[in-house]
Formats: structure tokens, C-alpha cells, sequence
């Protein structure tokens, strides 16, 4: 299995591009804008984006979905029935699939949004704006914040130490780093 990284200015978000090693249908992450750039990395991979998935609505998250829909016949998956106008393959809290070959488990964090899910594949997390390097995802009120913290208590930090961090928005880190160094996620 390999993951591609693409950043977008446009939002300042992250898109991941996953699929197996000599290219095939693939799987892409939070498509917030849809650009040449992430064009090329698919196809010169030689990928096809057989499935998308969100973890959650918003649109620096989304954005990219319409333009991706011109050119790949995908399934889309969320916690929601429907982005835009596309409709989802809804997953909930403990939802495992497999697509393209590639065990995908989902758990539902609500906090930042009502929608977020945070999908475990192998040892890699891409929790979209749920756990950031350092921080934690906005929220709207101290009762979301609430039931951020201790879904993130509850469900990420049992994981292994050396389970990659793949955020929506800033640059990768791992749990261990995060355990150590997020004032969140200090140990009271």
C-alpha cells in the first residue's frame, strides 16, 4: 500500500491518495480542491479513483468532489446521506469496509462537526480536522469541545504509539508525538 500527499492552498487542506503498489482503483481522502496538480499525481501512479471518502462536510474538505465525479465514476462514503448533490455510502462508528483491496475502518468523533470520522487504515489515522499536529479541531461550543476531547480519549489514544497521524489541515505527525507534545492530550 502506498499514500500520496497532496496539500491545496485553496483551503489550506490535505487530500490522500491511497492504493496498492503498481496502481489500480484507488482511494482518495477529503478531496478539498480538485487541481492539475493532484490530477497528475493519480494518473502518473497510475491510479483510478474507484472510491472517495470524507471525513466530514465541510467544504475546504469537499470542494473537489463535482470536478472528481467529471472524470472518475467513484463511490463516496461519510457520515452524511449526501455532499453536494452525490449520494454517500453512509459509514458510522465502527463501520469496516474494504476498497481496493485495502481494510478501511471508520470511528465517528463528533466535536469539531457532527459528521467527523476518522478512518483507521493499517497504522495510519486520517482524522480531518479531529486531531491536528499540536491541537485539537474547532468547536463550536464547550460541549462539543467536551465530547471532542473524550472521543479522542476514548478512541484514538488506546491505538499504538506508532500509529501515523494523517490531519486534514498542517503536516503529519504520529500518536506517541502527539501524546507528548498536544497539551489536550496530556495525561491530568
Amino acid at each position: 500500500m502506498k499514500i500520496f500527499f497532496h496539500f491545496s492552498v485553496i483551503g489550506f487542506s490535505n487530500t490522500y491518495l491511497i492504493g496498492n503498489t503498481g496502481g489500480g482503483d484507488a482511494i482518495l481522502i477529503d478531496p478539498g480542491h480538485m487541481d492539475i496538480e493532484l490530477l497528475k499525481l493519480i494518473e502518473e501512479n497510475n491510479f483510478y479513483i474507484k472510491h472517495i471518502l470524507f471525513t466530514h462536510r465541510h467544504p475546504s474538505h469537499t470542494e473537489g468532489l463535482r470536478t472528481l465525479m467529471k472524470i472518475y465514476d467513484s463511490d463516496i462514503y461519510a457520515n452524511t446521506p449526501f455532499i453536494m448533490d452525490f449520494k454517500v455510502k453512509t459509514l458510522s462508528d465502527g463501520s469496516s469496509i474494504t476498497l481496493s483491496e485495502i481494510p478501511v475502518s471508520a470511528m465517528l468523533i463528533p466535536g469539531h462537526s457532527s459528521d467527523s470520522l476518522v478512518y483507521k487504515i493499517q497504522d495510519a489515522l486520517f482524522t480531518g480536522d479531529v486531531l491536528m499536529s499540536g491541537k485539537i479541531g474547532s468547536t463550536t461550543s464547550s460541549l462539543s469541545r467536551s465530547l471532542l476531547i473524550r472521543s479522542i480519549h476514548e478512541k484514538i489514544l488506546p491505538l499504538n504509539d506508532k500509529t501515523l497521524i494523517f490531519p486534514g489541515h498542517g503536516a503529519p505527525t504520529t500518536l506517541c508525538v502527539e501524546k507528548k507534545i498536544n497539551p489536550i492530550l496530556k495525561p491530568k
